[in-house]
């Protein structure tokens, strides 16, 4: 065992992993398990080696080696590292992100794992593992994106949770018609515009359609995807957004809704800690899903970290038990607790923090996510359609006007990248 544990965290951890968990029948394993991993922050560090460590106590003849690189560096060396030698379990995304390293042949086809049974209470997430019918790795973590709002100015202006598009619309021409902005938003880095498309696009088109696109099978021209902005200009020009967000960060735009300038923000959970350092109550925030448009089944964002088999690892079997081991329920829910990962568990059968919004969000992602779940525009979207792609989306909530120029843009980068 050659990964040491510098946390007390990790050290917990660890120690429940090893009651938490057996295989079915019992065995030890033994021999070689290389794993390296991007989980170099803190709180995910002492969890990435709380595991190593339950796993390796399960397991005690097994020599495990884990290497923990810098996020960031690893977006750029995982391509090298799948290379000559490869180790045998490595961190990554999930969907579209995963796509060149499978055409490329690179990662292991583990949907045997899937089919008899090693993988059970996965399958509100499975298809965001899943390329042309086969799997390919494993969920470990994931969160919810959705609309959180100022319950506090929704009861002072008699509103309620909106179902469907007609209601979100009328409740914001009622926050509107009281001075405030609807939607606290900076697109300043671009990305937040594109949680904004992935939403209307999949509750106006459905989740397949959403995903098509993301693959470029799709023209930016279509007559659907003019729906889609179409139904976001509604909330435009009715001056449902802050003004001048473009010249803010997501983290500025925040103080927006803060200070009761304006009544919503379509984020992701992580916004909630923010938003409680910022002086916002419990009783003052409040979720709930992004509203129906079009009677398709609903799609979710729902960024999905996950581990992956190079197909030329040494220690496959090895491998797979320790990717059974991640995702059983038990460890799912230790390691997104509130003390650890402060995330969701993919395993249905887990249970999470006595915390609302993650309590709301599990939920949702597990019983009313029946679309699918999108791993975000940046994520599922190639990387440079990704950025032409939010380029457009930020110009379109400035300038609407433009649509026609954008989307022809945007088809002929489609047409250029995805050739």
């Amino acid at each position: 065992m050659h990964s040491i544990l510098k946390t007390s965290l990790a050290a917990v951890v660890a120690a429940s992993f090893t009651t938490s968990f057996a295989f079915a029948d019992g065995h030890q394993l033994s021999g070689d398990l290389k794993i390296t991993s991007d989980m170099s922050n803190p709180a995910p560090r002492a969890v990435m080696e709380g595991l190593v460590e339950g796993f390796n106590a399960l397991h005690p003849e097994m020599n495990i080696e884990l290497t923990i690189v810098d996020r960031e560096a690893w977006k750029t060396q995982i391509r090298n590292a799948l290379g000559a030698n490869p180790p045998d379990v490595i961190n990554w995304y999930a969907a579209n992100r995963m796509g060149p390293y499978v055409s490329a042949g690179l990662f292991e086809d583990i949907s045997d794992m899937y089919a008899n049974g090693d993988l059970p209470g996965l399958d509100a997430v499975k298809g965001a593992l899943t390329i042309d019918g086969k799997q390919y790795g494993v969920p470990y973590t994931y969160y919810q994106w959705g609309m959180y709002y100022r319950e506090d100015i929704f009861k002072e202006l008699g509103l309620t949770e909106p179902a469907t598009f007609e209601e979100e619309m009328a409740n914001c021409e009622k926050i509107v018609a009281s001075g405030r902005a609807c939607y606290a938003i900076g697109t300043k880095f671009l990305w937040t515009a594109g949680g904004w498309f992935d939403y209307l696009n999949m509750r106006t088109n459905g989740f397949d359609f959403h995903m098509q696109l993301a693959r470029g099978e799709v023209e930016w021209t279509d007559p659907r995807v003019r729906e889609t902005f179409a139904n976001w200009r509604k909330l435009i020009d009715m001056g449902g957004y802050v003004a001048d967000h473009q010249s803010y960060s997501w983290q500025e735009a925040l103080n927006f809704m803060i200070d009761g300038e304006a009544a919503s923000y379509l984020m992701g959970n992580f916004a909630v800690a923010a938003m409680r350092e910022g002086g916002l109550t419990d009783d003052q925030i409040d979720f709930y899903q992004f509203p129906k448009i079009a009677d398709v089944p609903q799609g979710e964002d729902a960024p999905t970290d996950t581990f992956h088999i190079p197909s030329g690892a040494t220690n496959k079997d090895n491998a797979r038990a320790f990717l059974q081991y991640v995702t059983s329920a038990d460890v799912q829910t230790k390691i997104n607790s509130g003390d650890a990962l402060g995330q969701l568990p993919v395993n249905s059968a887990s249970s999470v923090d006595a915390d609302e919004f993650l309590e709301q969000g599990f939920e949702m992602l597990t019983n009313n996510a029946k679309g699918g779940v999108a791993q975000f525009f940046d994520r599922d979207f190639s990387a440079e359609m990704a950025s032409v792609g939010m380029e457009g989306l930020q110009e379109f909530m400035v300038v609407p006007d433009n649509l026609d120029d954008i989307l022809e843009r945007l088809e002929e980068a489609r047409l250029r990248i995805y050739k």
